[in-house]
């Protein structure tokens, strides 16, 4: 699971210049979520972040700056969740076994569970993702290319590792799709699955309930994909 107390330790060890930068990425990243690049001034992301407005510009040389800013936010702390659970930097997944191929998709779906769901901050980022996808800008090319494409195309890989599946086949490259997005549901969806479960919030118990579901799901697709080749 993602660890809240080392963020906070992190932010208490910043500076006040870091500070000051790291709270206009998360105004930039709630309000771009929110209203779009073009709805959000600089006077209201520096309002949101208890910052001087000349700061914007100091820090990132205006609100495109800080836009792409707040992408590569993104992708770096997607990156270190994400690496946490996969080698990003391999090429295939031809080294693990089954049931090594298996572990590292049980561990992902934690470990994404674990920040998609009961972590806050996973609330902007989705947000403005989800921004980006109905209106793209260069932000999303920023996205796609430093942590979507990379995250999946690796799991791509170790599902070929588990099945046997080709890893660039339709097919896989499907399935990955769906449980990642069976994740995103409960942070796009998060209200409506608390009034429905009666949670006062999706926290770290929440979450380990999610991820076994999650788990469960997972490990019926593989057995189905088992006995689809054992018939075959």
């Amino acid at each position: 699971m993602w660890n809240d107390d080392k963020m906070q330790g992190a932010a208490a060890r910043l500076s006040s210049a870091e500070h000051t930068r790291l709270s206009l990425i998360r105004a930039g990243l709630k309000l771009f979520g929110e209203k779009g690049f073009e709805g959000t001034t600089t006077r209201e992301i520096a309002g949101a972040a208890q910052a001087n407005i000349g700061s914007i510009s100091y820090h990132f040389g205006g609100k495109e700056g800080l836009h792409a800013a707040c992408a590569d936010y993104i992708v770096e702390l997607l990156g270190e969740i994400a690496g946490s659970a996969l080698d990003l930097k391999a090429v295939d997944a031809v080294s693990l076994t089954q049931a090594e191929a298996h572990g590292v998709l049980t561990q992902v779906l934690e470990t994404m569970t674990g920040f998609i769901a009961a972590r806050p901050e996973a609330g902007l980022i989705v947000r403005f993702v989800l921004r980006e996808l109905s209106h793209p800008t260069v932000a999303l090319d920023r996205i796609y290319d430093g942590i979507f494409a990379p995250v999946h195309r690796r799991l791509c890989a170790v599902w070929e590792a588990a099945t046997g599946e080709p890893a660039e086949s339709d097919e896989t490259r499907l399935t990955v799709f769906t449980l990642i997005g069976q994740l995103v549901y409960f942070r796009i969806a998060s209200e409506a699955v608390q009034r429905r479960m009666g949670w006062n919030e999706i926290g770290p118990r929440e979450a380990t309930a999610i991820t076994a579901i999650a788990g469960s799901n997972l490990d019926a697709i593989l057995a189905a994909r088992m006995r689809g080749k054992e018939r075959a």
